[in-house]
């Protein structure tokens, strides 16, 4: 059975299949030039890390572009990085692009990896289990986090690991849920925002624990978040959309099966005022710089938009 990563990586490459040839070359240029001489990707300064090589990587596969001389340098940087002590987003980021390698480019960066080197993920990330059933975002973190328990859960499922008491990870999650509907990230939030929501909203989907209650609330909320730009806003606070929230939103009302619940129209057009002439997109509408990030969400978008109708997953 295919993990959550794994079917929304075909879900998008179907939608990005549909966008014109000159659309999906002026991006996967883009891309191609962000790619550092070590074979990762770097942010907007900085050297080259294991959480915007995985922005990299994911929009060139999605683009079906990762293959080749790319992909061998990328595995390359990989490499470079599975001795390290990685916190849960970069651990995360490393697994899933080598994940990626592997399917793309038939590279396995773990060839020479122990036997157990699974078992010995899964218990690292298990240090970092709360008493509440959550995960916390570091050794020394003491609040569970709804999206860290997300990236733990789509981790496990990505080296084949079993979910330890998934039922208490249920608890969490559903702790987390605000009473006007959508998620909170930690419990001393005071609401709810798009971005945990989609999370809480994609783990408990992998659990089976999703109920007609939860979806509609979810939508209340969702649909409140997109605003006149057409985009969707990260919480009730925050009056601008960003192309990162604009995408989880979406995804998570593909998820519930609701993106008609939204004006797709508006958002097409916020999405694409955010696109580059030459490649790339911008985080929001005070955005100065594309980097990869964005335009994995903005590719991403544009992806959910145009999923073909009779598309499914065997």
């Amino acid at each position: 059975m295919l993990s959550y990563h794994e079917q929304l990586t075909l879900r998008l490459a179907a939608g990005i299949g549909e966008l014109d040839e000159a659309t999906r070359a002026r991006h996967t240029q883009f891309l191609l030039a962000k790619q550092q001489p070590d074979g990762g990707f770097a942010g907007r300064e900085g050297a080259s890390d294991l959480y915007y090589t995985s922005f990299g990587l994911r929009s060139l596969a999605i683009l079906g572009e990762l293959h080749g001389e790319v992909a061998e340098k990328a595995a390359t940087f990989l490499q470079t990085r599975l001795s390290g002590n990685e916190g849960v987003v970069d651990f995360l980021s490393l697994i899933y692009g080598a994940k990626l390698l592997e399917t793309a480019a038939g590279i396995d960066i773990f060839a020479d990896a122990s036997r157990d080197w699974r078992r010995s993920v899964a218990d690292t990330l298990n240090t970092l289990r709360r008493q509440d059933g959550g995960y916390a975002k570091g050794p020394e973190g003491m609040a569970s986090s709804t999206y860290h328990t997300f990236l733990v859960l789509l981790c496990l499922q990505l080296i084949e690991q079993p979910i330890p008491q998934p039922e208490a990870m249920v608890t969490f999650l559903l702790s987390q849920e605000s009473e006007e509907g959508g998620f909170r990230e930690i419990r001393a939030s005071k609401r709810a925002g798009t971005n945990p929501t989609a999370a809480a909203i994609g783990a408990l989907r992998i659990l089976d624990s999703l109920t007609e209650e939860i979806i509609e609330g979810t939508l209340d909320f969702l649909v409140e978040m997109q605003n006149d730009e057409g985009g969707l806003r990260a919480n009730t606070r925050i009056p601008i959309a960003d192309v990162l929230s604009t995408f989880t939103g979406m995804l998570t009302l593909t998820d519930l099966d609701a993106l008609h619940e939204i004006e797709q129209d508006d958002t097409l057009k916020y999405v694409r005022a955010l696109e580059q002439e030459s490649g790339g997109f911008f985080g929001a509408a005070w955005d100065e710089v594309a980097d990869v990030e964005y335009t994995f969400y903005g590719l991403g978008s544009l992806a959910l938009l145009h999923v073909p109708n009779d598309f499914t997953l065997e």
